[in-house]
């Protein structure tokens, strides 16, 4: 019988366990100490979010790069011990977001970088460090920790909502998409869905991904539009814990109730269609859309908003989109110049479709001097030009709000702008600044 020798992986196994437990302790001690507050959990969601989709691939190139490699057995992928980057996400993520309680940006990333760079060296033997080592922190700190503080910093104080959306919307893409779709791609031959069971789409000829991602944009712009009507009528984002503060009956919510979940879930059939295991999100997504955040969610708008939820949710469905919008949808209107012909044919163009919950006036009766079709909400949020016609196409049919929808994309919308401006339908006021307003006999 041999003799006994000590596990010479014990040091390993103490780097991995204090890696990941010490990060854990300290996010947990600060909860308790005092239990964060919905926009504090939703800075910590956000930041964590942030720094799991910058970290993976910082650390997949510092391996390539040999910035620094690790040394470990179990739980790795790619190279990568899954605990310790779990524990640098709670360490860049959620725990520099609590710490915005009592210190400013400024001050955490400084204290937070001076950690990791004494941590960086004491975590050998797993973790390797090469000889440009630094140079993997510097862009660690500036791509992965600073816009995560930025983004826990915003989120707590609730300010640029639309920024917050847009990041939002990369996350969710990144995390429930991209990610998925990159683990399946690189799995071992043993654990991935082999050729001769599923075509592999990433061996496909370059028309058929075209196709594929365009199916796949148009399955997106539900649920991104109801993200960016979050964020423009409601004041906030999609996060449970950083909602709008009114009720949104407008967009795809005048379509559908759970135009996101909806989204996701056709998102994964699409995908499943091109590689069959990424069809599991189907179910997942179904589950949670009509089982927690139905009955999560539709109880906190039901406590916030009463009877108009009520009202709502008798007039639009969870899941299946009506053809025309609600009629009880936050009302529209559409200022059309007189003297403008493109623009009186596009204010004929809609009336002639009857619109729902779309008023067209003359653009001399507004208050202000207008200089371009412009759309306004009973609350006084404002778009002009092609924003406004995206927006008026809205009141009209699914797939004229579908178009819509994708001609208020940002690039999109301002070529068309450009295009429109260059045509001859630029800007020009509803009427002379020393003019009052022109009001109709109706009005």
């Amino acid at each position: 019988m041999p003799a006994l020798t000590p596990a010479p992986e014990l040091p390993s196994l103490l780097v991995r366990g204090a890696g990941l437990l010490l990060p854990l302790l300290a996010v947990t001690a600060a909860c308790l100490w005092r239990a964060p507050r919905p926009r504090e959990v939703a800075a910590m969601i956000v930041a964590s979010g942030w720094a799991l989709f910058t970290l993976l691939p910082l650390n997949l190139i510092a391996l390539r790069a040999g910035w620094w490699s690790f040394h470990a057995q179990g739980a790795v992928w790619q190279g990568l011990p899954v605990d310790l980057l779990l524990a640098w996400v709670l360490l860049w993520g959620a725990l520099p977001a609590i710490m915005l309680r009592i210190l400013p940006v400024p001050l955490v990333t400084a204290v937070l970088v001076w950690l990791d760079l004494i941590l960086m060296p004491l975590a050998e033997p797993v973790v390797v460090l090469g000889p440009l080592w630094l140079l993997g922190e510097f862009l660690g700190a500036t791509l992965c920790l600073i816009p995560a503080l930025l983004l826990a910093h915003w989120t707590r104080r609730g300010q640029l909502v639309h920024a917050r959306m847009w990041t939002q919307a990369v996350l969710a893409l990144g995390l429930m998409v991209v990610l998925p779709v990159y683990v399946l791609a690189t799995a071992p031959a043993g654990l991935a869905w082999t050729p001769t069971t599923s075509w592999r789409w990433w061996t496909a000829s370059p028309e058929t991904l075209t196709a594929g991602a365009q199916v796949l944009a148009l399955v997106c712009l539900p649920g991104l539009a109801a993200a960016r009507e979050f964020a423009a009528v409601g004041g906030g984002t999609p996060l449970p814990y950083d909602p709008p503060a009114r009720l949104v009956t407008s967009g795809p919510y005048a379509y559908v109730r759970n135009p996101m979940q909806l989204t996701v879930t056709l998102l994964y059939l699409v995908l499943g269609l091109l590689h069959p295991p990424l069809l599991l999100g189907v179910p997942v997504a179904l589950a949670y859309g009509a089982g927690f955040a139905a009955w999560h969610e539709g109880g906190q708008l039901r406590a916030a908003f009463g009877s108009d939820w009520d009202t709502y949710r008798a007039g639009v469905r969870a899941w299946l989109p009506r053809w025309r919008p609600w009629p009880g949808r936050a009302r529209g209107t559409l200022y059309v110049a007189a003297d403008c012909g493109p623009c009186r044919g596009v204010g004929a163009w809609l009336a002639a479709r009857g619109p729902t919950a779309l008023t067209l006036l003359p653009a001399a009766e507004h208050p202000e001097v207008l200089y371009r079709l412009t759309y306004e909400t009973a609350e006084g949020v404002r778009w002009s030009g092609v924003a406004a016609l995206a927006r008026s196409m809205e009141h009209l049919h699914l797939g004229w709000a579908m178009a819509g929808w994708a001609l208020s994309l940002p690039v999109l919308r301002h070529f068309v702008q450009l295009c429109g401006d260059a045509f001859g339908v630029g800007p020009r006021p509803s009427r002379k600044p020393d003019t009052p307003a022109i009001l109709s006999s109706s009005g």
